[in-house]
């Protein structure tokens, strides 16, 4: 572990999505191994807090932490957050980003028909549902690539989720940015292999973050993970960070065009049943 940590000292990670969930705790991971965050996140005053923690604990460990609250699916803001990221990047040992993380998790939960129009999913929310958490990985590495701030043995990570492939009640919307997401991270793997760049998605198992506990039903999903689950327990977001800090390991560099899952087996015993 001394050698991997020693590896990644100094190194910069982006994680979209840095204030909570699978975000923060890999925010955390990343600036234990040594690693110095740059996090964007979106939270208003009620929220702002848990936020403002995640930078403290990264600065506690001894890493830098330049965080943005601002929008991320938004290119003009995205242009203002590369800006900073390229200056604060200009003249260290380690002038690009060595991994992004992309964890934005902000979508409509309806049903595509419902008894009134009212109640289904509407043009503008299923836009903005893929815009936020499948097509936003494309814009953003489009931009940093362009800017000079990914390099040979950069990597790139989205989290995908078992939704990508299978339907649920008011999931719809996510599903299909799910697969759209696992769809973009296999053609960025093609286009950036030239470069050395490598691209590719966990699947983490159902996990109890805040993002879960939006979807309508979820204390059922929840209950049957643990009654099912081989080892009887949900994933953890530590369980997910833990493994992006091992992929970070600069060694690693044969791994691109994958969706990787991070389940503890959940999918293969839900798949056998």
């Amino acid at each position: 572990m001394g050698e991997q940590c020693a590896s990644l000292k100094g190194r910069w990670a982006l994680i979209l999505g840095a204030s909570s969930g699978f975000g923060a705790a890999t925010a955390r991971a990343f600036a234990r191994a040594g690693m110095n965050i740059f996090g964007v996140h979106l939270d208003p005053r009620r929220t702002i807090e848990q936020a403002e923690a995640v930078s403290a604990d990264v600065k506690a460990a001894g890493s830098q932490a330049v965080f943005f609250n601002t929008n991320a699916a938004d290119a003009r803001r995205r242009a203002r957050v590369l800006e900073t990221i390229a200056a604060t990047l200009h003249g260290e040992p380690y002038p690009t980003v060595h991994i992004m993380v992309h964890t934005l998790a902000f979508g409509s939960l309806r049903p595509y028909i419902a008894a009134t129009p009212e109640e289904a999913i509407t043009e503008e929310q299923m836009e903005m549902t893929l815009r936020v958490m499948a097509h936003s990985l494309v814009y953003w590495t489009q931009d940093l690539v362009q800017a000079g701030l990914l390099g040979a043995g950069s990597r790139i990570y989205a989290l995908s989720s078992l939704g990508s492939q299978r339907a649920a009640p008011y999931y719809g919307a996510v599903s299909a940015a799910k697969a759209a997401l696992e769809a973009h991270m296999r053609q960025l793997a093609l286009e950036l292999a030239p470069r050395g760049i490598a691209v590719n998605c966990l699947m983490p198992g159902v996990t109890d973050t805040p993002a879960l506990r939006a979807i309508p039903g979820h204390e059922k999903l929840i209950e049957a993970v643990l009654t099912h689950h081989p080892a009887q327990r949900l994933t953890t977001p530590e369980d997910v960070a833990h493994v992006l800090v091992a992929l970070a390991d600069p060694r690693i560099t044969w791994i691109s065009g994958a969706t990787i899952p991070v389940d503890g087996g959940e999918a293969a015993v839900s798949i056998a049943g």
